[in-house]
């Protein structure tokens, strides 16, 4: 990858670190499917209102938004609102990364080096690293089971992505938006019931100290994280190899667990710092020198058709 490619992963690893925060002010008022069915609603009603519909097979964009909209955030939103902690989901999620890197390989054919394998290693290690600190005390095993399936949610829509192949990513972006909401709706329909919604709701136009937060948390999510992380990812998902790209996603739990650590006191133990340094370590040795991506077709659609 050229480094202003890098950059770019970098900055959306930032972003998407940050939106950590913003979710837990979001969930400390609105409920889990709730929450996610309002980020995605958000966006897709402009979207079918202005936003020309990608040239790409409906299949991929209905699998984009499966993976990357409906099973990521349904259960990353669970997850914390049933006590991950904010830090600790953010280095989780990143389980996305070797998920990637595996169904890459084994559904699109693509090839990893020995150096792109080890630095996956390395940030994997110091995943585990973390996690070893912050499970046992902060985290039961029903959340932390919940953040690893987000990350295989997140795997399957970077893939989709990838086959997807957008002319222009940012289209497609913004139409996996149109997926999530009805779904989304549903769940907290059936799960959270008319009376919780309709709570949450008088909560958040009141004068709670929270509710501004949460409002604020919600445009955060949709704007920045969605719109522009979101973008930029999907569009270097659609030029470089999904392992080429997946890796630079463990950047994320060192912005998270950073800000955690501000914002929330979240403080994170000398064996943590130890784990972040791997990951950034891992990350640069598993993007650097890496060869030219191979070509994905034919691509065996019947083992992602949506």
């Amino acid at each position: 990858m050229p480094v202003r490619h890098r950059l770019l992963a970098v900055l959306v690893a930032v972003l998407w670190g940050a939106n950590f925060i913003a979710i837990h002010a979001s969930l400390a008022i609105f409920p889990p499917f709730l929450c996610s069915a309002l980020r995605f609603t958000l966006m897709a009603i402009p979207t079918l209102l202005l936003v020309p519909r990608p040239q790409v097979p409906t299949r991929w964009l209905i699998g984009y938004g499966t993976g990357f909209g409906v099973l990521q955030f349904a259960f990353l939103y669970l997850a914390m609102s049933a006590g991950m902690p904010t830090g600790l989901a953010s280095l989780v999620l990143q389980s996305s990364a070797p998920f990637t890197v595996v169904l890459g390989a084994a559904l699109l054919g693509e090839h990893l080096s020995r150096r792109a394998c080890a630095g996956v290693g390395i940030a994997a290690l110091g995943m585990a690293v973390v996690g070893s600190q912050r499970l046992s005390a902060e985290a039961g095993v029903l959340p932390f089971v919940l953040t690893l399936l987000a990350g295989l949610g997140w795997a399957f829509g970077n893939l989709a992505a990838r086959l997807a192949a957008p002319p222009k990513p940012l289209h497609l972006t913004m139409w996996m938006t149109v997926v999530p909401p009805v779904p989304m709706l549903l769940l907290s329909l059936v799960a959270e019931g008319p009376d919780r919604i309709g709570r949450a709701f008088a909560t958040s136009f009141s004068s709670a100290p929270d509710a501004l937060w949460a409002w604020a948390g919600l445009a955060y999510t949709t704007v920045i994280a969605t719109v522009v992380g979101s973008g930029i990812w999907t569009w270097l998902m659609s030029h470089h190899a999904a392992g080429s790209v997946a890796p630079f996603s463990m950047l994320v739990p060192v912005t998270g667990l950073a800000l955690a650590w501000l914002l929330l006191d979240e403080t994170p133990a000398p064996l943590e710092l130890l784990g972040g340094l791997l990951v950034i370590a891992g990350v640069w040795a598993s993007t650097r020198g890496r060869p030219a991506p191979t070509p994905v077709e034919p691509a065996p659609e019947p083992l992602l058709r949506v």
